[in-house]
């Protein structure tokens, strides 16, 4: 017959179970409190007046002293159940009870405190960290002062070590922009949403020179030309509002809206000699090129503009912004029935080449292939290759840089009018 099991190899037995219960109950509190979503719990704090995810919201907002307190609870059942199983184990086996003890108090507190908790708590982080939102303040509030004097311990041995005790590292543009592109690369967003909200993260981070239409592009018309020549310039043109100057291309006067010449046209009765510009032009506004988009757009909301003027630090005009110009770093290309399609604009060949125009942004080109150029040192792929390549390239000259092939295929004067692109492809591993 079996020999009879003393009682208090019972209670050794309860205790330990029980100390490993509690073991899970930190490790998988841990995990769902690191894991839930903020979002989601500020949401259900704010629309539905939840308790439980105004507790987890406090706990997390000190992170540092949620993850000591779990922790030095964590540890202090573990050691407490693992000392408990050895003196057991010791009892009931001899000298072979310590490594017996060891081995399986190991396979315990992984498989029951450690990888099953933490499993379920990563399926299901919002529902646990809320359940355990309460308990875990509670232990957060008893072990707060050992937990203090821990932190300060392990601060003070980091600086006698050398190493720096500082903040988080990523900004919360960058890690709403790490979570969008996490989100696209498992598929839960779609490119065309991706590239909508980094768009607008994008706007604290480029300036008005980035999306403005550079002074060469622009048509303008001097004041003091024939009227009727000014008359047909204007409503012929493809854009709506044209700078005026007079004499010098610098000296800009005022800003023409096609629609208010238009609209004194029909009330001079078709007499072009009866228009005056000066009375309808309206005033210039210019921005310096260093203002950040976001700032132009809440100023064109506020001054109900959608048309601006961006000079240097000299006074120098050096092109045009729109609101359709920031709206596009945005939602993308904005074409209605009167723009001219862009002839350089990005078209994949069936060889996977790209044949674009020099002036085409490098943001376009990245949004429409998805590639990552850099567009710190320039804005079109031909300011990039020449800035790569530290000369004016002659055609059919061949580049690579940023894992892109770019082959010069036409210049005009010293400008870059139009290239192939190809990405090359990835080293294999």
């Amino acid at each position: 017959m079996m020999a009879e099991i003393e009682p208090w190899v019972w209670w050794s037995a309860g205790a330990i179970l029980l100390l490993l219960l509690f073991s899970a109950f930190f490790s998988g509190s841990e995990t769902a409190l690191t894991a839930v979503s903020k979002a989601r719990m500020m949401t259900l704090e704010k629309d539905q007046r939840s308790r439980s995810a105004r507790r987890v919201n406090h706990l997390i907002e000190d992170r540092e002293s949620l993850i000591g307190a779990i922790l030095l609870g964590n540890n202090l059942v573990n050691i407490l159940a693992s000392s408990i199983a050895a003196a057991t184990f010791v009892v009931l086996f001899g000298d072979a009870g310590v490594p017996l003890a060891t081995l399986v108090m190991t396979l315990l507190v992984l498989v029951f405190a450690e990888v099953m908790p933490k499993t379920y708590a990563l399926s299901n982080p919002d529902r646990m960290a809320m359940a355990v939102s309460l308990p875990i303040r509670i232990v957060v509030m008893v072990f707060s002062p050992v937990v203090g004097a821990v932190q300060v311990v392990v601060r003070g041995t980091l600086r006698l070590l050398g190493a720096k005790v500082e903040g988080p590292v990523l900004s919360a543009h960058e890690e709403i922009r790490g979570h969008i592109e996490m989100h696209a690369s498992e598929g839960g967003v779609v490119k065309d949403d991706r590239d909508m909200l980094g768009g607008v993260l994008d706007l604290r981070e480029l300036t008005v020179d980035d999306v403005m239409v550079h002074r060469k592009n622009l048509v303008m018309l001097d004041i003091e030309q024939p009227i009727e020549d000014l008359l047909e310039t204007a409503l012929t043109s493809a854009h709506t509002r044209l700078p005026l100057y007079r004499g010098d291309a610098e000296n800009i006067v005022g800003v023409l809206h096609v629609r208010d010449l238009a609209r004194a046209y029909h009330e001079a009765e078709g007499d072009p000699a009866a228009i005056s510009i000066e009375t309808i032009k309206r005033e210039p506004w210019f921005v310096p090129e260093t203002t950040e988009l976001l700032d132009q757009l809440n100023a064109f909301r506020a001054k109900r503009e959608h048309f601006a003027l961006v000079v240097d630090e000299y006074g120098a005009l050096m092109g045009v912004v729109t609101l359709e110009d920031i709206l596009e770093e945005i939602v993308g290309e904005i074409e209605d029935e009167h723009d001219v399609a862009p002839a350089g604009g990005p078209v994949p060949d069936p060889d996977g080449t790209v044949v674009v125009d020099g002036a085409t942004g490098i943001r376009d080109i990245n949004r429409a292939l998805d590639w990552s150029l850099p567009d710190e040192e320039a804005v079109t792929v031909a300011g990039l290759v020449i800035h790569e390549a530290q000369t004016i390239p002659e055609p059919g000259q061949v580049f690579r840089f940023h894992g892109v092939e770019f082959e010069i295929l036409e210049r005009r004067r010293n400008q870059i009018t139009k290239l192939r692109l190809r990405q090359e492809p990835e080293p294999e591993l």
